[in-house]
């Protein structure tokens, strides 16, 4: 652990009753692993009480947001805000990954940027929360880290698909993604991407996966096409 975790309350917005609670949040399975504690110590058991509470939150704000939304449509924008990637996003605005404990294998290996890893401690957060504070406690944390700024984080992670019907409006060009390189070890790879939109290059994308290369690609692409009015 390299963060002060009273600094940590004071991002969230929650002091905790039970700051114990919060420090087992933050204890990743490589920290005990490497301790041989029992596997219970680690955050796991948090992190599946969380994404349940983060599951029944997320939908009934949906339920409540789109009273014209079809089940099939709830289902499909609930897994989009609430999948890794968006985690791991809210994950960053808060600096989870310099609060986690991590054993030493996990910390040298860039476990602190692991969207894995901090979506997971994201989760075990909202469940510590819940066992410390109740529903409404939990509620309110995940309406204002996880919930907030819906419409940029659907535009990011919607982001190939709305450059597709963008592009289809206008000019109908071919939209094409051209990985540029690869770099890192297998188990933390960087994948870098460029998108070309009727053969000229639109945006650059770096990811942990080739397809998360493109969707920020295809990002920085939509935002440049909005700043020049071209759609």
């Amino acid at each position: 652990m390299r963060g002060d975790l009273h600094k940590l309350e004071q991002e969230i917005g929650y002091k905790f009753k039970d700051f114990s609670l919060l420090v087992h949040a933050m204890r990743h399975s490589s920290y005990i692993n490497e301790r041989h504690w029992e596997k219970s110590e680690c955050n796991e058991r948090l992190e599946f009480l969380g994404d349940a509470v983060l599951e029944l939150v997320s939908s009934e704000f949906l339920f409540r947001e789109n009273p014209q939304m079809p089940e099939g449509e709830l289902t499909k924008t609930r897994a989009s805000m609430v999948c890794e990637p968006s985690l791991a996003l809210c994950a960053r605005d808060l600096h989870l990954g310099d609060y986690l404990i991590l054993g030493r294998g996990e910390d040298s290996s860039g476990g602190r940027n692991r969207d894995s890893v901090i979506s997971d401690a994201c989760e075990a957060l909202i469940g510590a929360i819940y066992l410390d504070g109740g529903f409404t406690s939990a509620k309110e944390f995940i309406h204002r880290h996880v919930l907030s700024d819906l419409e940029d984080k659907k535009l990011f992670f919607d982001s190939k698909t709305i450059l597709q019907e963008m592009v289809q409006a206008g000019e109908n060009e071919e939209i094409a993604y051209r990985l540029v390189k690869e770099e890192g070890p297998e188990h933390d790879k960087a994948f870098y991407v460029d998108v070309l939109v009727g053969g000229k290059c639109m945006g650059h994308g770096r990811g942990r996966s080739k397809k998360a290369a493109q969707q920020q690609a295809a990002y920085r692409a939509i935002l440049q096409m909005k700043e020049r009015g071209e759609r």
